[in-house]
């Protein structure tokens, strides 16, 4: 009979994050002994490894850090919301955002590359992954900087760590405002902080999509101008921050929120899980 119980199967999947099935065989092989169970779990993970390669990591967390005006924001992904959710896998995060704000990093490739203790963070990772029995991946390092940076970190679901998270970039004092803006960035989803970022390519497009809807919708010739125009501020509205109706006051755009709070924005970062 084995020598184990159904709490040492609920301890040692929450060790290591692994399956129900591979938990009761690596402790009917080690004879109830957790480390000993622990140990095969891991050389299974290990020889699995390059076999989980092509599975989807499609959830995971966002964390974020900040020290001054440098902000950092890592997405890191797992197979399931299981794994996510354990402390193993949101350790392993912490170590990643750390070691990416140690090394400036502001990729996810730049970031693998680096050696740690002479091995590469992207083997750091797939060990961390073995011992969990599942992929897991680092997916994007982003970093900003300005002369403060205001984080938020959304929780989509309060079983499961952030989702979705964001840097802000500004200037001012009005720390208040800035974290409004960050919670705006987090529901609303823009793409680009003002118009001037768009790509030329983009907003031409946007205007020859206009032009053509226009058409066909019998539109007046002499009224095309200036529909297209409306047409193309409105894409403005939708994609760029600034332009945006600030989420707790619509009729306001965040730009004259920003100004009446003297605060002065530089740029964002918004992360959100598998998107």
């Amino acid at each position: 009979m084995a020598n184990y119980t159904a709490a040492d199967i609920k301890t040692l999947r929450e060790k290591t994050g692994a399956g129900m099935l591979d938990v009761k065989k690596a402790l009917d092989e080690a004879d109830g002994d957790q480390a000993k169970a622990i140990e095969l779990l891991r050389v299974k993970g290990l020889k699995g490894a390059t076999k989980r390669e092509g599975r989807s990591t499609s959830d995971g967390l966002i964390a974020a850090h900040v020290d001054g005006g440098v902000g950092t924001l890592i997405e890191f992904n797992s197979e399931t919301d299981f794994v996510a959710k354990s402390d193993k896998f949101i350790e392993l995060a912490e170590q990643i955002l750390q070691l990416a704000v140690q090394n400036n990093a502001e990729d996810a490739e730049a970031l693998l590359a680096t050696e740690v203790d002479g091995k590469p963070v992207s083997q750091l990772i797939t060990e961390g992954g073995a011992a969990l029995g599942e992929k897991v991946e680092l997916r994007r390092v982003g970093r900003i900087a300005g002369s403060a940076v205001e984080s938020y970190l959304h929780r989509t679901n309060k079983d499961l760590p952030p989702q979705v998270g964001v840097l802000f970039a500004y200037a001012g004092d009005n720390a208040e405002v800035a974290h409004d803006v960050a919670v705006h960035i987090a529901a609303m989803a823009p793409k680009y902080f003002s118009r001037e970022d768009v790509p030329a390519d983009i907003v031409e497009k946007e205007r020859e999509i206009a032009l053509e809807t226009a058409k066909n919708e019998g539109k007046p010739e002499q009224a095309l101008p200036k529909i297209v125009e409306g047409r193309v501020n409105g894409f403005f509205k939708e994609n760029c921050l600034l332009d945006q109706g600030f989420a707790k006051e619509p009729k306001k755009t965040v730009a004259s929120v920003l100004s009446e709070a003297g605060v002065t924005g530089s740029g964002f970062l918004r992360f959100r899980v598998g998107s």
